[in-house]
């Protein structure tokens, strides 16, 4: 074989394998590149980031043993069921008013988001999280667990109570679910108001004196 030929055969078979070493590289972008689309495709269409249910301006009551217990009413319900795991959200808010077996409202609560989960029995509120129970005492806050199942209301950030002769403030909440029996977990000071003659504030004073038409309030340790 002639020195020229022999170079020219070379030239060939490199150009061959670099043209296949091309081709697989080609290939193996394009099939990761598919697979990253159908990925975010999967990831976009999975029954978790979908509703299956959408409802605007929607209403409703929930019943026990054919006694009304609470009544919702919200601008936007999206209902997410994904393996099993089922809950209601409420990105607009809601306003929630639970009853007593006799059809009294005994709580009302109103937040900018909640949700429900189903099978846990518990709710959960965001966002200027608003609460108030039949004596009138507000609860203000800006998350809020409501648990059917431990019978009781809580929340870990600061609150504030407005009752009718006092406002008392804090970090920590627990409560029953009719909010009657409610105390602060680090209480940071209370004001103590009075109707008919101004204000006054107690400083650091973080007892609640109770009266003959108050009930005692625990309001931490």
């Amino acid at each position: 074989m002639k020195p020229r030929e022999c170079v020219f055969n070379i030239a060939k078979l490199i150009y061959r394998k670099i043209y296949i070493a091309a081709l697989l590289s080609g290939a193996a972008i394009l099939f990761f590149g598919c697979a990253n689309d159908i990925e975010k495709i999967k990831a976009f269409s999975s029954p978790e980031t979908l509703p299956v249910i959408y409802a605007e301006n929607y209403e409703t009551t929930f019943t026990d043993s054919g006694i009304v217990r609470f009544f919702l009413k919200t601008p936007l319900l999206m209902n997410y069921d994904n393996e099993g795991k089922s809950f209601r959200e409420f990105p607009q808010g809601l306003e929630l008013t639970r009853y007593d077996e006799h059809g009294r409202i005994v709580s009302h609560i109103t937040a900018r988001y909640a949700k429900q989960f189903e099978k846990e029995n518990k709710w959960e509120a965001k966002n200027d999280v608003v609460a108030i129970n039949l004596a009138g005492d507000t609860l203000k806050t800006d998350h809020l667990i409501w648990d059917e199942k431990q019978g009781k209301i809580y929340s870990d950030l600061y609150v504030k109570i407005i009752r009718p002769d006092q406002i008392i403030t804090g970090i920590g909440f627990e409560s029953d679910l009719t909010m009657e029996k409610w105390k602060i977990k680090n209480p940071r000071g209370t004001i103590y108001v009075e109707m008919n003659q101004g204000t006054s504030v107690a400083g650091d004073s973080l007892s609640v004196q109770p009266s003959e038409e108050r009930r005692p309030v625990d309001i931490g340790p």
